[in-house]
């Protein structure tokens, strides 16, 4: 091999260790911003969550008072709870008397109906989020025919 190719030679090889390092430099960097990413999202999550949870301490803390403000009480946290989801992009959804969707909607029961076959008749368990981004798919009973 001539001298001229040993240098050439050499130069690749420096620059591919300096490409392979850059590589690895960058990859540690993503990770790093990921990982800072992630914890940034949970804090902000636990923030929103934050007030709810000291709700929920006050309400046990008066547990032993009047039923009915205990109850009032817990039925104001779940509120908070259900706005904390919305603002986290989950919307509660209720289909009552809408056509049933399986992407929306997950059938628990049919039930014979007056109302046209397939729509929702009652919710078992509410949904929340879009149908974009869907958390949970609400649980419904359906309008099945009369025979």
């Amino acid at each position: 091999m001539s001298e001229e190719t040993e240098q050439r030679v050499g130069e690749l090889e420096d620059q591919l260790l300096r490409t392979a390092a850059d590589l690895d430099n960058l990859r540690k960097r993503y990770q790093r911003d990921v990982e800072r990413a992630r914890a940034l999202e949970r804090a902000e999550l636990a923030a929103v969550w934050l007030p709810i949870v000291d709700n929920l301490q006050l309400a046990l803390q008066h547990a032993d008072s009047d039923p009915a403000g205990v109850v009032k009480g817990i039925e104001v946290i779940r509120e908070q709870a259900v706005a904390a989801l919305a603002r986290l992009g989950y919307p509660m959804f209720d289909p009552t008397g809408e056509p049933f969707d399986p992407v929306l909607h997950e059938a628990v029961s049919t039930l014979a109906s007056e109302e046209a076959p397939g729509t929702v008749l009652a919710v078992v368990r509410p949904g929340y989020g879009t149908a974009d981004a869907l958390l949970r798919p609400a649980s419904v009973v359906v309008a099945k025919p009369k025979q």
